[in-house]
């Protein structure tokens, strides 16, 4: 076995021993060696004659590790012949199983479409492995063929990088290429008790870079080859990686159910453990003390996060809950669906100025939810606390938090779900008020429009189903019109907020989602985000494929500019802004061979949602109707939230200092 494989073969092990179930692969040369080890790994892990389509978490013993290795679990090979449609597919995959990916490309420019998945990536907390073949030193800067500088190609954006070096036969470098791999799945994971993120691994390969020959049938090395390797290649004889991490404890105990928190409660604990999100993994961090006050909020933003205790926490204060579609948190008794007209609306605002709020996760889908965090209009608010995604990470948009914790503790006593809160009920009246309104200006249009759209596919979903959200208007027509539910996990690229790479993504996180025994899937996107990742429809034939409706939205360009200060620009702003395209969506779904429908109506989504595989269903809108609906939506909203709080305005409550 000649150096560039026995490394590949080793890595790939070791890796599933970590707990590797899925890779991604965009084709190569110099990445020949991993691409071989990888497809040798995913195929010995299947019965034959399967279809690669089917749970990757469990499966019969791999073969071809030099030297053997006990039955171990399968791997899910997936394969693209666009690198940033291959990275995204990745992304959504692990954003998903929330289980690190690897992600593999040749050297050259190969590497460098990576990129912006790296970035969404980190800014998301998705744990990726990338691994980027390379030119070995010799062939750096000569003016060799397809040679770029690699090193540290994606900056700070991953939590780590390292250099493999280039295989060589000779004693410790089984061990090295063990340990490596191990190094590089704890980093991204979270395991070293980092935030979890994407890893770069660049990975110089002499040739040759195939298999020797005398391999066996299949072209894989034998266990003569691997007798004559100067050590043993094996790893741990009980399948166990060859470097394991203790788990940090965790931050805080499991919170209790809320119906432990008595209306005499002294101190309320919001745990950072839940079924519905990652524990945190590291310490170092007091958990934050808050004095109870009537006039709180939570605010959660997107993120994957243990959302539960944060609900628990609001039920216990009396406070309301503003969760975006994509915190997963819009469910329970506290949680608002038209939070964003309430926001919205300048009387309700300035009446509804909260003393504390805690705020989770990625917010900042909206504007109004901005202003709230600022304090406009009004004052800053007195306390603001952050719980952080992670070491060193937690957002703060609006950059007035008064604390940054990993957990926090609500002190005093607190009203409990039980005793009526003025403050609560009149954010709950008016929000039913305002959902009224909204959802009467939708009825009574006979043009199916965003909007309804967006609340229409919410509910229809069934429990155990997965939406992805696309970046631009459809995550924010989700928020303004989603009703809270639970049984529906819905994903977004929020980390970047880029419209690359989203039909990739959705078929990834579909993927994953299926593969764990989830339901359907269906991706929700925009004309624009659909053809700037048409490549991800190109599925080979032998390639997974799930069960996903790609909902298509084509307003025939930027929408979201229509509802922008660039809209006041009528000359410039088809050209620069509207960017309108003429492209055809069903011969685009034609030319991938994917099956194509269109929805005109309403009252046809289910049908239009029936069916299986991977398939596009159309909605054709108009920009400026669009951009005028959501204007008298607007309207409608706000003049039905200050209506409903027009009683006597509601009592000032001084501040808390918090200590």
């Amino acid at each position: 076995m000649n150096p560039s494989m026995a490394f590949a073969t080793v890595f790939t092990d070791e890796l599933v021993r970590c707990g590797l179930r899925e890779a991604v692969l965009a084709p190569g040369s110099r990445s020949a060696p991993l691409a071989l080890a990888l497809h040798d790994r995913a195929e010995a892990g299947r019965p034959r004659g399967s279809a690669p389509r089917g749970d990757p978490g469990a499966g019969p013993a791999s073969r071809g590790d030099p030297g053997g290795r006990p039955p171990g679990p399968a791997l899910r090979l997936h394969v693209r012949i666009d690198e940033r449609s291959a990275a995204f597919l990745a992304l959504g995959l692990a954003k998903a199983s929330r289980r690190p990916v690897a992600l593999v490309c040749t050297s050259g420019t190969a590497a460098a479409h990576f990129h912006p998945a790296v970035i969404e990536a980190d800014e998301s907390g998705v744990p990726l492995v990338v691994l980027t073949a390379d030119r070995p030193p010799e062939l750096r800067g000569t003016g060799a063929n397809q040679t770029i500088d690699q090193l540290k190609l994606y900056g700070a954006a991953v939590r780590w990088f390292c250099e493999a070096g280039v295989p060589e036969a000779r004693p410790g470098m089984a061990g090295y290429w063990r340990s490596l791999a191990c190094h590089a799945w704890a980093m991204a994971s979270g395991e070293a008790g980092g935030y979890p993120g994407p890893v770069h691994v660049n990975v110089p390969l002499r040739d040759p870079l195939v298999p020797d020959v005398g391999g066996d049938a299949d072209g894989r090395a034998g266990d003569a080859d691997a007798a004559a390797w100067p050590e043993p290649l094996v790893g741990r004889s009980d399948g166990s990686p060859w470097t394991s991490f203790a788990p940090p404890a965790a931050i805080s105990p499991a919170a209790p159910p809320s119906r432990r928190y008595p209306a005499a409660s002294t101190e309320h604990r919001c745990g950072s453990s839940s079924t519905d999100g990652p524990l945190m993994r590291w310490s170092g961090l007091e958990p934050a003390r808050v004095e109870w006050t009537e006039r709180g909020v939570v605010v959660c933003g997107d993120g994957d996060y243990a959302c539960g205790p944060l609900l628990e926490l609001a039920e216990a204060a009396g406070w309301p809950v503003l969760a975006e579609p994509s915190s997963n948190a819009r469910r329970g008794p506290n949680a608002l669906s038209a939070y964003g007209y309430l926001l919205d609306a300048p009387g309700f605002a300035a009446e509804h100025r909260p003393d504390v709020i805690v705020s989770a996760g990625r917010p900042g889908l909206s504007r109004g939810q901005l202003a709230l965090l600022r304090g406009t209009p009004g004052p800053v608010p007195a306390r603001h606390v952050v719980l952080a995604q992670g070491p060193g990470r937690w957002s703060d948009p609006a950059r007035t938090a008064t604390c940054v914790a990993a957990d926090l503790r609500l002190a005093g006593p607190t009203p409990g779900p039980e005793i009526p809160s003025a403050w609560l009920a009149s954010w709950k009246q008016a929000d039913a008020a305002a959902r009224h309104a909204a959802d009467a200006v939708l009825d009574s249009a006979s043009a199916l429009s965003e909007p309804r759209l967006a609340r229409d596919l919410a509910a229809a979903l069934p429990d155990g189903a997965l939406l992805w959200a696309a970046s631009s208007l459809p995550v924010r027509d989700l928020d303004l019109h989603m009703a809270p539910r639970a049984g529906v996990r819905v994903l977004a690229s929020r980390g970047a907020s880029g419209i690359d790479g989203l039909v990739s993504s959705a078929i990834g996180a579909a993927l994953a989602h299926q593969a764990a025994g989830g339901g359907p899937a269906v991706g929700i996107l925009g004309d624009l985000a659909f053809l700037h990742d048409s490549p991800g429809l190109l599925l080979g034939p032998d390639e997974p494929r799930p069960d996903l409706c790609l909902l298509v939205v084509n307003n025939d360009g930027g929408g979201i500019f229509s509802d922008l200060e660039q809209a006041a620009f009528p000359g410039p702003f088809e050209r620069v802004f509207g960017t309108p395209h003429g492209a055809d969506i069903s011969r685009l779904a034609g030319a991938a061979r994917l099956p194509y429908a269109r929805l005109e109506r309403a009252e046809d989504l289910p049908q239009a949602l029936a069916g299986r595989g991977l398939r596009v269903v159309e909605v054709r809108t108009e920009r400026a109707a669009g951009a005028g609906l959501r204007a008298e939506l607007r309207a409608a909203a706000a003049v039905a939230a200050v209506a409903a709080v027009a009683a006597p305005s509601l009592p000032a409550r001084p501040a808390s200092d918090g200590t």
